[in-house]
C-alpha cells in the first residue's frame, strides 16, 4: 500500500490529500450536519483512523456494533451518549464504545464538534434502534432529555 509519509494538516481540521466524505449515505440512518475524513489505513494493523466533524447542532447516528471504539475529541464541545450515560465532551477526552453498546455525539455548545475514531478495518454494519430499544433507552430520564434535542 503506497501512501505519503506525512500529510500536512489544513486549515478548518482537514488534511493534505484527504477526501471530506459524507458521513453515511443519505437516507441511510438519521444523522444531522456531519462529515467524514479516513486519515490512516493499514490492513497489517487492520485498522482505520478516521475524522468526524459535525456543524452545531449536528448528530451522529444513534446506533451500536460488535466493534469496539476509540473516540478521542479534537475540536468543540458537546455531549455523547455511551450506554445509559451522557456526558459532556471536550478536546482532548477520549470515549471508549464497548462492542454493543449505544451511542451518539452532538455538537449541542453552539460550535462544531470534531473527533478521532479508531476502528476495525472490517467491521459490523451499525444496529439502529428497535422501537423496544428506544423504550429501554429512554426509561433513563438523562438519556430520554438527551434524545429528545436533537
Amino acid at each position: 500500500m503506497s501512501r505519503p509519509p506525512f500529510r500536512s494538516a489544513q486549515s478548518n481540521f482537514t488534511w493534505e490529500g484527504v477526501d471530506l466524505l459524507a458521513y453515511k449515505e443519505e437516507g441511510s440512518a438519521p444523522f444531522k450536519d456531519i462529515t467524514r475524513q479516513v486519515l490512516f489505513q493499514d490492513q497489517n494493523l487492520e485498522c482505520e483512523l478516521r475524522y468526524f466533524e459535525m456543524a452545531a447542532g449536528g448528530h451522529s447516528t444513534l446506533e451500536r456494533h460488535e466493534h469496539v471504539h476509540a473516540v478521542m475529541i479534537l475540536r468543540g464541545h458537546g455531549h455523547c451518549l455511551v450506554g445509559d450515560e451522557v456526558r459532556e465532551v471536550a478536546p482532548h477526552d477520549l470515549v471508549t464504545i464497548d462492542p454493543m453498546t449505544w451511542h451518539q455525539f452532538k455538537a449541542t455548545k453552539g460550535e462544531p464538534l470534531g473527533f478521532l475514531c479508531m476502528v476495525n478495518a472490517a467491521r459490523d454494519r451499525p444496529q439502529l434502534p428497535t422501537v423496544d430499544d428506544l423504550a429501554q433507552l429512554t426509561a433513563n430520564p438523562t438519556v430520554r432529555a438527551f434524545l429528545e434535542n436533537s
